[in-house]
């Protein structure tokens, strides 16, 4: 009798989780709006406003404006990737603020959760899919989460497959906090030469990184268009160049990464860029920041001596207008 009771609560628990499968695995889709309302494409102007202009102080006004359009449309892909975004960037550029509290950290949190929401909404869209991974890695690096920092680890390879113009870069960003020495900051930095690579069709001079033969094939279309400046992305090669530059002087490699760095100036909207003194300041002091830019970052700090992921313009270098 007792083992009868026993088998019986053993299939009963087995037919409860497979119900609860069979009831997850059966519920309906959400599926794309096939257009946005007026609320949403309002939220838009805000959005793009506040992130061309560098108002990093606007961004809890923008926020509130897109998340109150998601909510009145939880269909719409764009407003879930632009509340995704919003997050990412108020927890990415935290050396601005005064104070750096630690609940901000849970701005990666939402940031994934709203990315999460794009791609199941669009799928084809692989930028979106690269945000989701690098939130991913972003979470599991803070909670010390060695599961879940594996998980988007696998999910930005995907990314890389499917969109690797756009993706091997943010692959690379993300993991460019990684200590110098250790196989994800050398894997980080390779993706920065295979991008260049992907972007102009053959392998780029690792010893000469010249490119300035290379800027004739500046497109507007197809996926190659992420590889040059856009609306989006008003400064993404200086951007770029920065960037690797700051990863090949964090390897120690300080004189091909002045070379990199230079290349920056082939942008022909480099004179209009904001940053301009700060890549120049880092091509005089390329041999002294190998040490400054593998030194710990606490949590007070200020200034931009430290590569630019953790700097106050690991946005806007690419994005400000």
């Amino acid at each position: 009798m007792k083992m009868t009771s026993v088998f019986a609560s053993t299939a009963a628990c087995v037919i409860l989780a497979g119900c609860s499968y069979v009831a997850e695995k059966t519920a309906p889709q959400k599926h794309a709006a096939a257009t946005r309302t007026a609320a949403a494409l309002k939220a838009d102007e805000l959005f793009w406003a506040t992130l061309h202009g560098g108002a990093y102080q606007q961004i809890p006004q923008a926020l509130e404006a897109e998340t109150a359009a998601y909510l009145a449309d939880p269909t719409d892909t764009v407003s879930a990737a632009h509340v995704g975004w919003l997050h990412i960037w108020r927890l990415s550029e935290r050396t601005r603020l005064d104070s750096i509290s630690a609940t901000l950290t849970d701005d990666v949190i939402l940031s994934r959760r709203y990315f999460q929401e794009a791609v199941a909404l669009d799928p084809t869209d692989a930028r979106y899919l690269g945000f989701l991974a690098g939130a991913t890695l972003a979470e599991g690096n803070i909670h010390h989460d060695e599961r879940l920092t594996r998980r988007g680890y696998f999910m930005m390879q995907d990314a890389i497959k499917a969109w690797p113009e756009f993706n091997l870069f943010t692959a690379g960003y993300v993991m460019s906090t990684q200590p110098a020495e250790s196989e994800r900051f050398k894997q980080a930095l390779q993706w920065q030469w295979q991008n260049l690579d992907v972007c102009v069709g053959e392998t780029v001079d690792r010893r000469t990184a010249e490119y300035a033969k290379y800027m004739t094939l500046e497109t507007r279309e197809g996926k190659k268009r992420v590889c040059w400046n856009s609306q989006i992305a008003p400064h993404n090669l200086e951007g770029f160049f920065l960037n690797m530059g700051d990863m090949l002087v964090k390897a120690g490699d300080w004189e091909t990464a002045r070379k990199i760095y230079a290349d920056a100036k082939l942008s022909p909207t480099y004179s209009q860029w904001q940053y301009r003194e700060v890549l120049e300041n880092r091509i005089r002091d390329a041999p002294d920041n190998v040490a400054a830019f593998n030194a710990p970052v606490g949590a007070t700090y200020r200034g931009d001596k430290q590569i630019m992921v953790t700097t106050a313009f690991s946005c806007m270098a690419c994005h400000q207008q």
